[in-house]
């Protein structure tokens, strides 16, 4: 075991990423504030409400709503199944999960001096769920077009065979690490291509570049099993003030966090005539953690006493992220009439250097209109622009390139959320819609998203209340399986239902 540990981490001083690309990107630059479950029936259309924990997430001027000091904590279910289909073959997969999505508290000051234009003041913090990465999903089917063996040869070509090779004492887990610490993560694929006999070069001189596939061209049956765990979450402290009696302004600092595990398994036979190569097995692995800062400016208008107008700002959040991974590559060959399997397992993890990543600003608009105390409508519209999503340092080469591929294919998206409430007493009946337009100019990579909500909500009367949704989101892509070579698509679609319970108080 002291052995393996030993062996387990290799620094690559020379490679600022591995294969940092725009699914990543959008992978932690997209939100969905889970929220209290009156939050999320009304799928979030709070902007001009304010009066709600995750209200404040939206918009800071929500805090200064509040006419006493108030708790929520929320419990959510979280239920995701996915419909894959790859070529001739069609899957389905479910992922459960119970979480405490939502908690934070409110405090309020009021003034004494009735004519002070400050009303009053609040502060306020909270922890939110942005985004959950629990997972899974599961692709197979026969592919005519390309075979693992072209992402090992996508990699290889052009590199030198000593740069790809291991020394004739060295053992895999020595080679990898070496490689991978002079060279970098390419010339690590192209290793585990060469030593599990995927890769043929034209020569067996050290400065061959040139490498053709030991996989024949024709059919291979192929399986990709995806799964991923983890969650994006921010603490948000706020302060916000009522000035008069029409106008809130509020403030968030938030601190972002990132944990994001994710395991790719792909297996692939053939009977091609010609194939020396006839099973592989490729497992990657990568572990994310990451932290960040951004900021949120807002203010909410009494247009009238029951007309309210909001704006926020949103501002880009600055990333840290660190990334290691691990992988390894097994094959079935035909040697001389033996059949022979070839085990290419480093038992390394790689670790990254710590790159940054900035995520694109946001601007909500909203209007809410209160009937009294029997209740409301509200609607939220945002607008964000994914191209201006940014890898950093911006002078690495490939961020540079991949900065430039952002730029081209993401577009400026647009999210509308409509949300009611009707009073019955202490109970409320709650409904909601959202829209959200796909980040992609080719809506094909990822579709728009839509979605709609239903909630309960009981007043207990003695400052307690009780709220409950179900909401239900539905979105199509197509994920491609590899950034290089096997880049073939899996078409997937996506349904998220969410069951949320939140008690909060009055203080």
């Amino acid at each position: 075991m002291k052995k393996i540990l030993l062996l387990s981490m290799a620094i690559l001083s020379t490679s600022l990423i591995h294969a940092q690309d725009i699914s990543d990107a959008l992978r932690y630059s997209q939100d969905n504030v889970q929220g209290t479950a009156r939050y999320r029936a009304l799928s979030g259309a709070f902007g001009a409400l304010g009066g709600d924990m995750s209200a404040i997430s939206i918009n800071p001027a929500g805090s200064a709503v509040f006419t006493s000091g108030h708790i929520s904590m929320s419990l959510s279910n979280i239920y995701t199944k996915n419909k894959t289909s790859f070529y001739d073959g069609y899957s389905e997969s479910t992922e459960s999960n119970f979480d405490l999505n939502q908690t934070g508290a409110a405090f309020v000051f009021n003034t004494n001096n009735p004519n002070s234009i400050l009303k009053k003041f609040t502060i306020a913090a909270a922890y939110d769920k942005i985004s959950d990465y629990d997972n899974n999903w599961f692709a197979f089917g026969n592919n005519q077009n390309r075979s693992i063996g072209s992402y090992f040869e996508g990699y290889a070509n052009g590199l030198r065979l000593d740069e790809i090779s291991a020394f004739p004492d060295e053992s895999y887990s020595q080679a990898y690490r070496e490689i991978g610490s002079t060279y970098g993560y390419g010339n690590q694929q192209a290793f585990l291509g060469y030593e599990s006999y995927i890769l043929e070069p034209l020569t067996n001189d050290d400065d061959n570049t040139i490498y053709a596939s030991n996989i024949a061209p024709g059919e291979y049956y192929q399986e990709y099993s995806y799964a991923s765990r983890g969650y994006n979450g921010k603490f948000t402290f706020n302060a916000g003030a009522q000035l008069g009696e029409k106008l809130y302004l509020g403030l968030n600092l938030n601190s972002h966090f990132i944990n994001y595990d994710r395991s790719t398994y792909l297996y692939e036979s053939n009977d091609n005539v010609g194939s020396t190569v006839n099973r592989v097995r490729f497992e990657n692995n990568i572990y994310t953690t990451g932290s960040g800062f951004s900021f949120q400016i807002g203010t909410i208008y009494k247009v009238t006493e029951s007309l309210r107008a909001g704006l926020s700002y949103n501002s880009p959040t600055w990333f840290t992220i660190n990334e290691e991974s691990s992988q390894y590559v097994s094959t079935v060959r035909q040697d001389g009439g033996d059949t022979v399997s070839q085990v290419v397992n480093p038992y390394i993890t790689n670790i990254y250097p710590s790159y940054r990543l900035q995520s694109p600003g946001k601007f909500t608009g909203s209007l809410a209109y209160v009937f009294g105390n029997f209740g409301l409508i509200s609607f939220d519209y945002s607008l964000r622009d994914y191209g201006s999503t940014k890898f950093k340092p911006s002078s690495d080469p490939y961020f540079r390139s991949e900065n430039n591929r952002m730029s081209n294919l993401l577009t400026t998206a647009s999210t509308y959320k409509v949300g009611g409430e009707y009073k019955l007493n202490r109970l409320s009946l709650r409904a909601g819609y959202r829209f959200e337009e796909s980040p992609y100019k080719n809506g094909s990579f990822e579709g728009d998203l839509s979605g709609y909500s239903l909630g309960l909500g009981y007043n207990f009367g003695n400052s307690t209340k009780l709220d409950l949704t179900y909401d239900q989101a539905n979105q199509t892509n197509e994920t491609q399986l590899y950034s290089v070579g096997l880049t073939d698509r899996a078409h997937i679609d996506r349904r998220n239902s969410n069951v949320t319970l939140t008690l909060s108080f009055n203080l």
